[in-house]
């Protein structure tokens, strides 16, 4: 009898009038699964980028979703625990996307960066060591039930990936790649340092 009414619970969910679109993340500034254009490269550690941060978009929010977490992390960067570079909390669950270079002054009302890896909130580019593999660059934006997280400007990278990963109701990822070999020229990324 349980089975019966879990397969009919099922079938109604696929009805036309309870279908919900899959939470997505996208920019029109590089494809999930590409690289990093020179404008997501980080300005420091001896790449010279323009380290902007891309313009996103989303769509697809579950319902009871009252705002958004925002994280980019590279896990192959050379630390043992890899490189947050960056954390976007108590985005407001109305807004639809990002616009290149939001951080540091043009987030949405009530939004907060968090502190990176760089000791310092705000957006920070890819620069992986110099002559590696190409590093993975995880974009993740997360459906949170709360309006307002206990996040600040002092939150490290780590705290904010626990509340997102602890109260996500579903999440979207967009992944890239970049390495000091992809279009460098003697003038620009000579020696990456970070993630």
């Amino acid at each position: 009898m349980l089975r019966t009414a879990a397969l009919a619970l099922a079938g109604l969910m696929m009805l036309p009038g309870h279908a919900r679109a899959e939470m997505t993340l996208t920019s029109p500034d590089f494809a999930d699964g590409g690289s990093l254009p020179e404008a997501q490269i980080l300005n420091g550690f001896g790449c010279t980028g323009a380290n902007l941060s891309p313009a996103l978009d989303w769509s697809g929010l579950p319902e009871g979703t009252k705002s958004l977490i925002l994280t980019v992390y590279d896990p192959d960067a050379p630390t043992g625990s890899g490189w947050w570079h960056w954390t976007v909390a108590n985005i407001p669950a109305d807004v639809a996307g990002l616009a290149e270079g939001a951080s540091p002054n043009n987030l949405p009302a009530g939004a907060i960066e968090g502190r990176t890896d760089f000791g310092a909130p705000g957006f920070g580019g890819a620069c992986p060591p110099e002559g590696g593999a190409a590093h993975p660059y995880v974009f993740t934006l997360y459906a949170i039930p709360e309006a307002v997280l206990p996040i600040d400007a002092n939150s490290s990278g780590a705290m904010v990936g626990f509340y997102a990963n602890a109260m996500a109701l579903e999440r979207a990822t967009l992944t890239v790649t970049w390495t000091t070999t992809s279009g460098c020229s003697a003038t620009r990324c000579t020696r990456g340092a970070a993630g």
